[in-house]
């Protein structure tokens, strides 16, 4: 049995800035929303439809709740309605991975 708690990071509370960002988007009605999956290796998954609410979750933060049923942690949306969100570094950080020296390896590879 895997112990969830491993797998998912801890919750960052996200910038008012992004908060607002995020309730703009919900007001628009159909929301399209490209964030990091809880797995071992960054994924990414997506969902899409109307927001019924933010809802808090104790020891796991704020999440996005659809009204097809998926939810969505607020701190993992990578993209929401084409826009960043505030895994968008997270993501663009593993994007660009593969163009450093390292890409993985160690130093030896950087000479």
């Amino acid at each position: 049995m895997i112990n969830d708690k491993k797998m998912k990071p801890k919750y960052l509370p996200i910038d008012p800035e992004q908060l607002e960002l995020i309730e703009e988007q919900i007001k628009k009605g159909d929301i399209r929303v490209i964030y990091f999956a809880f797995s071992k290796d960054p994924e990414l998954e997506e969902s899409k439809g109307k927001i019924v609410k933010i809802d808090y979750k104790k020891d796991e933060g704020d999440h996005l709740l659809f009204e097809n049923g998926d939810e969505v942690r607020l701190d993992r949306i990578v993209v929401i309605n084409g826009i960043p969100g505030p895994a968008y570094d997270e993501y663009d950080s593993y994007a660009l991975a593969p163009l450093t020296c390292k890409a993985g390896y160690d130093d030896s590879y950087c000479e």
